[in-house]
């Protein structure tokens, strides 16, 4: 929980202005309107260009164009996000922000820069570009959501994907994103928590440390909906 106050869980959204072209600070909306469901207090925290990154329950970094991505990692390699995930912070990212995670990213024009080095990932320009819908098995659970990205991902040995695509291409038409302790990072936008409630329950039980209690919603009944689409486009 946050550092400042054991009784609130604080969810901080990094860099909306850069990497929030996609709507995935909806995933910190999501968590704490499923909170609060459950008696549990939280709050979003939006960091953005010139901020200092405070103490927080959980990180979350979303997608962005070419240009704010490269400035998002230049900034974060400055602000201490990479140390306070170094000393076991919880962190969500998705599309640009798995991307800078890793070790290094391609970006247009095929140049290559460094990422933070947190995670044992690469990305390089693909052929093509991957738009549309994206289902990964996760678990027992199907994960769905929407990809828009031209990157290829190779993870290194020790590091576990977060899933296997069957619908899309995420990291590489095998696997999407990566998953580590305390770390989930995934190619689906939509965003992805609203649009897998089990998964939002998850992230919130794991960040928490409460148990979740089942909280049935139209989010369910949607969520059911959207997999029986992607089971017949497969």
């Amino acid at each position: 929980m946050d550092g400042d106050d054991n009784a609130v869980l604080t969810f901080c959204v990094i860099y909306p202005d850069l990497l929030g072209t996609y709507g995935d600070g909806g995933n910190a909306v999501v968590l704490v309107a499923r909170a609060r469901a459950r008696g549990i207090e939280a709050r979003i925290v939006d960091v953005t260009i010139g901020q200092e990154i405070p103490d927080a329950s959980l990180y979350l970094l979303g997608g962005g164009e070419d240009g704010p991505q490269r400035l998002a990692c230049d900034l974060l390699a400055e602000g201490g996000l990479a140390d306070r995930v170094r000393d076991g912070a919880f962190v969500f990212a998705v599309c640009a922000g798995l991307q800078i995670l890793g070790t290094s990213f391609s970006i247009e024009g095929d140049a290559t820069y460094p990422g933070l080095a947190l995670v044992d990932a690469s990305t390089a320009r693909g052929a093509s570009r991957s738009v549309g819908d994206i289902a990964t098995t996760v678990g027992d659970h199907t994960m769905v959501g929407f990809e828009n990205h031209g990157g290829v991902t190779t993870l290194g040995g020790e590091v576990a994907a977060f899933g296997d695509v069957l619908v899309g291409r995420g990291n590489d038409g095998h696997v999407d994103g990566y998953r580590g302790a305390r770390l989930w990072a995934t190619y689906a936008h939509g965003p992805v928590l609203a649009q897998n409630p089990w998964l939002a329950d998850e992230v919130l039980e794991e960040v928490s440390g409460e148990e979740i209690t089942p909280w049935p919603s139209v989010a369910d009944w949607l969520y059911a909906e959207r997999c029986a689409t992607i089971s017949t486009r497969r």
